[in-house]
């Protein structure tokens, strides 16, 4: 019964997944006859598949994870590692590592993907690395972000195990979709956007290579068009190498490719940017601190680049708002007047005419003194108001309006502020006086600082002439 459970086991395997313990040549998805691929025809594939690493010297433009003296080369050279997450834009390589981990540790590699996988297939991959331990199974799963918890928890015995190795592959942040008990139980390896030296150097050699890239198409390229081709790729190397290829396809055999054959690709540039998650924050985030940091420049490129990548005007003239206050402040109050105008053209016009406003607004917030004396003051409240005794409103600041509240004595000894010189009357207006409020010396807020001292001044010389008097 057990050997006709794994019988069973592997030839559903055989039908759903993509498993492999080949030569480190050989393309993963190749050992399947029913996938219609084989080693031979390798010019059917994609280039951005056919130009994969084969080991660990070809991955390119990763060197804080897999160059010299980082962790994850000396775990693969020991083979010795567990559980890996690899996080990163589209096109930078997660896929590919995952491939060369494990050619380089000859394990069996099973291959997944969380949008087409179910929990029916990884009962099955996970039942039949129980019954083959010594082929170290490699769980590659692509976009276990769209794993949903009950999934991933599904993983969590044969991980924690051993059975399995699980490298999970993610373009959104694994913190928030990622469960804990799994993500604890991993090395979590964070690759950027693979940069535009290195996506040329690749562009090159794809153009070149006979055995698995264009070179038996025998065209030849000027350096500018691997570098153009590099920079609108954004740090996508899939999509570069793919761009490449249709550039390549598109011209005669022996052709020479010039800065005009890329044109077309340049003209139709698309920013890479992904208005629901993390760049969403992050480039939101450098818009702030640019002009929290009095960066103009840097202010207003953010901030287009989030519009020309589809973010949503109202979401950026929102922030702009909340900083008119939190950054600015009474350094310069008509910030705030400016960012409600922003806002209100965006409600009002729409794309692409509020790019004004919003240009309008950024620049003049990046380019105003700065104060955080809101948000200090602001801070220093609360705080009191959850540390501190409550204090409650004194007798001569209450309601007088009834004649209750006549009888019961509020507002007797009020002072109105207006009946004494400079409209300052020498009363307090808490029991217990504190100071939350301290102004900066920035802007209009230098004039309300001097002003303040004046009042503060003013205050203790009438309240020490009512001590006198009364003593």
């Amino acid at each position: 019964m057990r050997v006709f459970l794994v019988l069973f086991t592997l030839a559903r395997l055989m039908r759903r997944a993509e498993c492999s313990g080949m030569p480190k040549d050989l393309d993963q998805a190749d050992i399947f006859a029913d996938s219609g691929k084989t080693a031979s025809e390798p010019k059917h594939r994609p280039l951005a598949v056919r130009m994969r690493p084969r080991d660990l010297s070809e991955v390119i433009g990763q060197d804080h994870v897999v160059g010299d003296g980082c962790l994850l080369p000396r775990l693969i050279q020991a083979d010795n590692f567990g559980s890996l997450i690899f996080y990163g834009p589209p096109g930078c390589g997660k896929t590919s590592l995952a491939e060369v981990i494990a050619a380089e540790t000859k394990s069996k590699f099973v291959r997944i993907n969380a949008v087409l996988s179910n929990v029916a297939e990884m009962r099955d991959i996970l039942r039949l690395a129980r019954y083959e331990p010594a082929k170290n199974t490699i769980l590659f799963i692509d976009e276990i972000h769209r794993f949903n918890k009950s999934q991933q928890d599904l993983l969590l015995p044969d991980v924690e195990a051993g059975n399995i190795r699980l490298i999970g592959a993610t373009t959104h942040n694994p913190g928030f979709y990622v469960n804990p008990p799994l993500l604890s139980r991993s090395h979590l390896f964070r690759l950027e956007p693979v940069n535009s030296q290195a996506v040329a150097t690749v562009l090159a050699r794809a153009l070149s290579d006979r055995e698995r890239g264009l070179g038996s198409f025998r065209c030849s390229a000027d350096s500018v068009v691997f570098q153009a081709m590099a920079d609108f790729s954004g740090g996508d190397l899939r999509r570069a190498l793919n761009a490449l290829e249709t550039l390549v396809l598109s011209q005669p055999v022996g052709a020479h490719l010039d800065a005009d054959a890329v044109e077309v690709f340049a003209r139709e540039r698309q920013i890479r940017y992904d208005r629901d998650e993390d760049e969403h924050y992050d480039h939101v985030s450098a818009m702030i601190k640019s002009i929290r940091g009095s960066d103009p420049d840097a202010a207003l490129y953010w901030a287009f680049k989030m519009l020309q990548g589809g973010e949503d005007p109202r979401f950026i003239a929102r922030r702009l708002t909340i900083l008119a206050s939190e950054d600015v402040g009474l350094a310069n109050s008509h910030a705030l007047t400016v960012a409600v105008a922003a806002f209100e053209a965006c409600e009002k016009v729409g794309m692409p005419e509020c790019e004004y406003a919003l240009a309008h607004a950024v620049l003049y917030l990046a380019t105003s003194p700065k104060s955080n004396s809101v948000t200090r003051a602001m801070g220093a409240v609360k705080q009191s108001l959850r540390d501190q005794p409550i204090q409650a409103v004194p007798l001569w600041l209450r309601d007088a309006h009834t004649k209750t509240n006549k009888a019961l004595g509020h507002g007797a000894d009020y002072r109105y502020s207006h009946d004494y010189p400079h409209a300052i009357s020498g009363q307090d207006y808490m029991l217990d006086p504190m100071t939350f409020y301290v102004p900066g010396q920035a802007g209009a807020e230098a004039a309300t600082a001097q002003r303040m001292a004046q009042v503060k001044k003013l205050k203790s010389e009438i309240q020490a002439r009512e001590s006198a008097g009364e003593g």
